[in-house]
């Protein structure tokens, strides 16, 4: 694979989460949630290499300790995209992708539903949505939901349930209506640089959602989709059901590279 085909997946990982301290280093089904989303990035066979971007020693250390790659990066990133760059800096190649240190993909073919055809639209910047099956994870401010155009680009991503549903009350969910947008995100290296030299937008601050800074800048954003699961943790509270998905999930089990 030459430098215009590399695609770096690299995964920040903070210590020091807001809603769930040393969330990374959590141990589900034996393993801290970093190793599954590394191992499981891993086996993507479109993926050259996997680097954890970390402000934390000790999740440096884990990540060293499973054999995978992690690199301590101590500046104050505003988001994980700007440590993505920051990574960027540091490796060769034209591609990168931004995947959450709490999105643990239970089918490495999900990465493939985003960079096979990222590489092949000639876009600058992409992303991932799945069907919302869940009324609850529509109206759940946790889960970050995704509206497109007729063509897959994003108009908008929101906490609230959008688009709402005026004549129903409720904010029951609707098939091939509503989509929850998947924490990862490619970019080719001139549009991941130029993301992150650019001011935190005023929609990005309220929401707090980093890809909004990329819209209000006027960077389109194509959005594919994937039917492939994972599972997100966000607070200490979800870590019994993330459990519960890891055991009843028939996961691939990553390659030997």
């Amino acid at each position: 694979m030459g430098e215009r085909s590399t695609v770096t997946v690299v995964v920040p990982a903070r210590y020091a989460s807001s809603r769930f301290l040393g969330k990374p280093l959590v141990r589900l089904s034996g393993k801290p949630m970093i190793q599954h989303v590394y191992e499981q990035a891993k086996a993507c066979g479109a993926v050259e290499r996997v680097v954890v971007a970390t402000d934390d020693q000790r999740i440096q250390a884990a990540v060293e300790e499973f054999g995978g790659t992690a690199i301590l990066t101590t500046e104050p990133y505003r988001t994980g995209t700007d440590r993505v760059a920051g990574v960027a800096h540091r490796y060769p190649g034209e591609y990168f992708v931004d995947l959450q240190g709490d999105e643990i993909i239970l089918n490495p073919d999900l990465l493939n539903d985003l960079i096979e055809p990222f590489l092949a639209s000639g876009e600058g910047m992409g992303t991932l949505k799945r069907r919302i099956e869940s009324s609850d994870d529509l109206r759940n401010p946790g889960v970050v939901k995704v509206v497109t155009d007729a063509r897959g680009y994003a108009l908008y991503f929101s906490r609230a349930p959008i688009p709402v549903v005026r004549d129903d009350a409720q904010h029951r969910a609707v098939t091939d209506v509503h989509f929850i947008h998947l924490g990862l995100y490619i970019y080719t290296r001139d549009v991941l640089m130029h993301l992150s030299s650019l001011p935190t937008g005023s929609l990005e601050n309220v929401e707090k959602l980093e890809q909004l800074r990329a819209l209000e800048h006027g960077i389109r954003i194509r959005v594919w989709e994937t039917k492939h699961p994972s599972l997100r943790v966000d607070r200490p509270e979800d870590v019994s059901a993330a459990m519960d998905q890891l055991r009843r999930a028939d996961i691939v089990r990553p390659s030997h590279r």
